[in-house]
């Protein structure tokens, strides 16, 4: 399922949203992964996959800035987020928006004052447009009913949403999701995948997401990455479908099939 959006970026001679080259990242002495590379492409739907361990949300939080990686670099929007300090980083940072697994919204805040604060914290829009924007992406997101909620009175996949339309009120190109179908009964992981591809599709962003949920990953997925903890590192990469079909790794058929290793 490559998107009309992403083939475009692929051909337009600027298709790198961000580029991972042979980055490590150890705690101690322990190594959690290496020589890691690859590029996300303008406007596709780039997936971190493994098994539990692997590093995928660490990797997610360098290359949001959270963290320094051991060894390698990583731009972002190009950009190397690991040149920039200060003022500049922050520049760079409010260009992507990120969701994190648990959504972390304000809780002493209505889901709309939630989406509005990037947009009062960054810009100096006056409060009417502010309001206005924020209830844009609300309805974006299916939350046009939900303005004026509180984060505790809403499902888990209103959370998921909520976040989501936080995450794109800076109209950023780039966005990163950490487990956003984890908690997710069937039916609402499936509207929110079906909503982050139409993000894609309809206003063109680029979403890096991590996840180990593969009914979202074959639903979802332009291209994935999948690391290995005993590996400490990516042992595939490429369309998941075709993974799925055509791999011969044992491990990577393993998940995309749902089978023990070495397994029928």
């Amino acid at each position: 399922m490559v998107s009309a959006s992403a083939s475009a970026a692929v051909s337009d001679g600027d298709g790198v949203a961000a580029s991972v080259r042979r980055v490590a990242m150890r705690f101690g002495a322990t190594t959690v992964f290496e020589n890691v590379t690859f590029d996300v492409r303008r406007g596709e739907v780039f997936v971190i996959l493994g098994g539990s361990g692997c590093g995928k949300s660490t990797l997610l939080k360098l290359m949001i800035g959270l963290h320094a990686p051991a060894e390698g670099t990583i731009t972002i929007l190009g950009q190397e987020i690991g040149a920039l300090h200060g003022e500049a980083r922050r520049r760079l940072q409010r260009r992507f928006g990120v969701m994190f697994q648990s959504g972390a919204l304000f809780g002493s805040m209505s889901v709309l004052e939630n989406v509005a604060l990037p947009l009062a914290s960054f810009t100096a829009l006056p409060p009417a447009a502010i309001e206005r924007i924020a209830r844009i992406k609300l309805g974006l997101v299916g939350l046009a009913d939900a303005a004026h909620r509180m984060p505790a009175q809403l499902s888990g996949g209103m959370i998921k949403r909520a976040a989501i339309a936080r995450a794109i009120a800076l109209d950023p190109p780039l966005v990163f999701l950490d487990e956003p179908s984890a908690g997710l009964d069937p039916i609402t992981s499936a509207g929110l995948d079906a909503l982050i591809v139409s993000l894609a599709r309809d206003l063109g962003i680029t979403f890096v997401v991590v996840t180990h949920e593969l009914a979202s990953i074959l639903a979802i997925a332009d291209r994935v990455i999948m690391l290995d903890r005993e590996a400490r590192g990516v042992i595939a990469e490429g369309d998941p479908r075709r993974l799925k079909a055509e791999s011969t790794h044992p491990l990577v058929h393993a998940f995309f099939n749902r089978t023990e290793p070495g397994g029928a």
